[in-house]
C-alpha cells in the first residue's frame, strides 16, 4: 500500500473515530438531559397544585417550564361548546371530551376533562355527570398539540379531531381569550363504592418520556472501538507483507 494511501486512510479512521465518540458523548449528555427532565416533571405532577397561569403570564407557557404542572382554576362550563378528541388509553379507544372552562375574567381554558367510550359519545348519554355553575379543577397543565395526530389531520370543517390542538378547537367553537394550553383534569372524589362510574373518566393521562440515549451511546462507542480495531487489522496486515 503506497505511503498517501495508508495517511489517507489513517485520516479517514481518524475522523470516523473522532465522530463516532462525539456522537456517543453527546448521547450520554443527552441522557442526563432527559433524566433531569423526567425528575423535575415528576416533582411537577405530584406537587400541591398552584394557580393556573392567567392571561398576562400565557406567553411564557413553554413545554420546558410548565408540561405536567398540577394547577388549579375554577369557572364554568360551556358544555355546549364541548369538543371530541379520539383517544386510546388503558379503557379502550374512545374519546377525550374537551370542554371550555370560562373564567370569571371571561378567559377560557380547555379542559380535557376524561376519557369516554363510543357508546357514551354522545352528550346526552353523559349529561347526568355534567357540572353546573361555579366548578373547582385541578389538573396537569398540557402544551397544545397543533395540526393533528400520527398521519392523520384535524378537520375541523367535519369536527374530527385526533390532537388536542387548542387554538383550532377554540376557533371552531366561536371562543376568544382561550389559553394557550389546555388542562388534563383529575378525578374528583366519588361518593361510595357503589356510585355509578362518572363519565366522562379523568386521571388517565400517562406521562412518559422516550429514553434510548443509554443504547445509543453505546452503539456510537461500539462503533468507535471497531474502527479502532480495523485500523490495528490494517496496520498488522501491512507489517507482515513488509516483514
Amino acid at each position: 500500500m503506497r505511503f498517501g494511501t495508508r495517511v489517507a486512510l489513517a485520516i479517514f479512521a481518524l475522523m470516523l473515530f473522532a465522530g463516532f465518540v462525539s456522537l456517543g458523548t453527546w448521547q450520554v449528555e443527552r441522557r442526563s438531559w432527559k433524566l433531569d427532565l423526567i425528575e423535575r416533571v415528576e416533582q411537577r405532577a405530584h406537587a400541591r397544585p398552584v394557580a393556573a397561569p392567567d392571561e398576562p403570564a400565557w406567553p411564557s407557557v413553554t413545554a420546558a417550564n410548565d408540561e405536567y404542572r398540577r394547577v388549579a382554576l375554577s369557572g364554568t362550563f360551556l358544555h355546549e361548546k364541548e369538543a371530541l378528541v379520539q383517544a386510546s388509553t388503558e379503557l379502550g379507544a374512545g374519546f377525550w371530551v374537551i370542554t371550555p372552562l370560562q373564567r370569571q375574567n371571561g378567559t377560557i381554558v380547555l379542559v380535557n376533562r376524561g376519557y369516554v367510550p363510543e357508546a357514551r359519545r354522545a352528550r346526552d348519554t353523559r349529561v347526568a355527570f355534567e357540572p353546573l355553575g361555579e366548578t373547582s379543577v385541578t389538573g396537569l397543565l398540557r402544551i397544545t398539540e397543533p395540526e393533528g395526530g400520527f398521519l392523520r389531520q384535524n378537520d375541523p370543517q367535519a369536527d374530527r379531531w385526533f390532537s388536542r390542538d387548542v387554538a383550532a378547537i377554540a376557533q371552531s367553537r366561536g371562543l376568544s381569550r382561550v389559553a394557550p394550553y389546555f388542562v388534563d383534569a383529575q378525578p374528583a372524589a366519588v361518593a361510595g363504592d357503589r356510585a355509578p362510574r362518572p363519565w366522562p373518566v379523568a386521571g388517565l393521562t400517562v406521562i412518559s418520556f422516550h429514553n434510548s440515549h443509554a443504547v445509543y451511546a453505546i452503539t456510537w462507542y461500539i462503533l468507535a472501538l471497531m474502527v479502532v480495531a480495523a485500523a490495528l487489522l490494517v496496520v498488522r496486515h501491512e507489517r507482515r507483507r513488509h516483514s
